[in-house]
């Protein structure tokens, strides 16, 4: 599948400053009200999508070892950078929007599929609409689908289960099918049940299976 990474870096920064909006206008109460992410709060979730391109490759690398392992050193540089102001944080992420990310292996879908599902983790729980880009959606679900999404989908999740878009006419994977909007699908196929009452399909029981069987 060839990429248009330009097409790809444009809507990550936009991406990126629709969040940096959204964070100018949440009070305290908001930015500290539990994310669709783990144990990270709304505004942690933000200062990570700032760690992954204002910490350096040596700066990450020196973390993974001393705290033993990526995701540690991950969730370290969030919640240290979570640390800051949020109107930081926003500038931060609004003044560097336009910086490129394709990691290796992974590519800039990879980059791509972060920012909208954190975009989700931020939106969902504060109550705010989460209505991404369709065809946005559609590149991150060809990412999360394909022979790569290392960090986004534990193998095994997807297999033998369809997802088709009920909103876009698209379809992804072979197998039982769990129907509903792009953006549900995204967020369940990396993890997150918040929007599971937005899908259908005689798949649905086996993708529930397996989340709740990871989350045991």
């Amino acid at each position: 599948m060839r990429i248009d990474s330009q097409y790809v870096f444009a809507a990550v920064a936009d991406e990126r400053r629709a969040i940096a909006s959204l964070l100018d206008q949440l009070n305290d109460e908001q930015l500290l009200t539990p994310s669709l992410c783990g144990a990270w709060d709304v505004k942690t979730v933000a200062a990570h999508l700032v760690s992954v391109f204002s910490d350096s490759f040596w700066v990450f690398q020196w973390t993974a070892l001393r705290r033993a392992g990526v995701n540690r050193a991950i969730d370290h540089l969030a919640r240290q950078r979570a640390q800051l102001p949020a109107p930081e944080i926003a500038a931060t992420l609004r003044r560097h929007a336009d910086r490129p990310l394709s990691p290796p292996i992974t590519g800039p879908l990879s980059s791509l599929t972060d920012v909208l599902v954190h975009g989700g983790d931020i939106r969902i729980p504060l109550g705010f609409a989460f209505c991404p880009d369709s065809v946005r959606v559609s590149s991150a679900l060809d990412f999360l689908t394909g022979p790569r999404p290392l960090g986004f989908v534990p193998r095994g999740r997807l297999k033998g289960i369809r997802l088709r878009g009920t909103d876009v006419g698209r379809a992804w994977g072979s197998g039982v099918e769990v129907t509903g909007p792009v953006s549900a699908l995204m967020m369940t196929a990396c993890g997150r049940t918040a929007l599971l009452d937005q899908l259908d399909g005689p798949g649905l029981p086996l993708l529930k299976a397996r989340l709740g069987a990871e989350q045991c």
